[in-house]
């Protein structure tokens, strides 16, 4: 999953990227409302984590541009607002969910795996394709009696296909999944990580469409 991270104070922003690193996810940052408008349209994210009080453009009219605009992104909105007209205001404005300063990462975290088992049209916190599970909480992908503590690109990489069973995607869309706007990528680095999974858990479960990238089977 790639975020994008609408957030002006640098010590938060920092803070809430190597939590969400950490987690296995793909953090890009910026620190106003015009920058994140461009960077949504130039690149595509899965979630906004976005706080209001931005310089340039705050981040309800952030929100009301993006959904005026039919772009149905998920919107997580993290704010010292704590008053209960601003948690209105920016859950009818169209946020998928508010988070008041301060509060807990693994709340924070929490939250994000509710929103990525929507996206996946799943309610439990496994995804998973007949023969296949992951748990998003835990990292374990489980084949069959097999189960197996993936490393955080590993489960990156598994959790991108597993979004979209049956559905090739690129070895561009799957950096564009697993690497932010500052981090290097190697040539080689999709093939190393698809071996890998391969070899704990079983050539079966990732298929490659030459010439096109890589899938993982639909639910038979």
């Amino acid at each position: 999953m790639r975020i994008l991270l609408v957030e002006d104070d640098q010590m938060v922003a920092e803070a809430i990227s190597v939590a969400l690193k950490d987690a296995a996810y793909a953090v890009d940052w910026v620190r106003d409302g015009e920058t994140a408008l461009r960077a949504i349209a130039n690149q595509e994210h899965q979630v906004i984590l976005l706080d209001l009080g931005l310089p340039k453009m705050d981040g309800c009219t952030l929100l009301q541009h993006l959904r005026a605009a039919g772009n149905a992104i998920p919107a997580i909105i993290i704010s010292a607002r704590d008053a209960l007209a601003d948690r209105i205001e920016g859950l009818d404005l169209g946020a998928d969910d508010y988070l008041v300063k301060p509060f807990a990462m693994d709340e924070l975290l929490a939250r994000l795996r509710a929103i990525i088992r929507r996206q996946g049209g799943q309610g439990s916190p496994m995804l998973e394709n007949g023969f296949l599970k992951l748990d998003l909480s835990t990292h374990i992908a489980q084949v069959h009696e097999t189960c197996v503590l993936l490393t955080h690109r590993e489960f990156a990489l598994l959790q991108a296909l597993l979004l979209r069973p049956g559905a090739v995607l690129s070895r561009t869309q799957l950096e564009e999944r697993l690497y932010g706007w500052n981090e290097g990528v190697e040539s080689n680095s999709i093939d190393f990580l698809i071996h890998g999974l391969r070899k704990k858990l079983g050539a079966e479960v990732i298929k490659n469409v030459r010439g096109a990238g890589w899938m993982v089977p639909r639910q038979s």
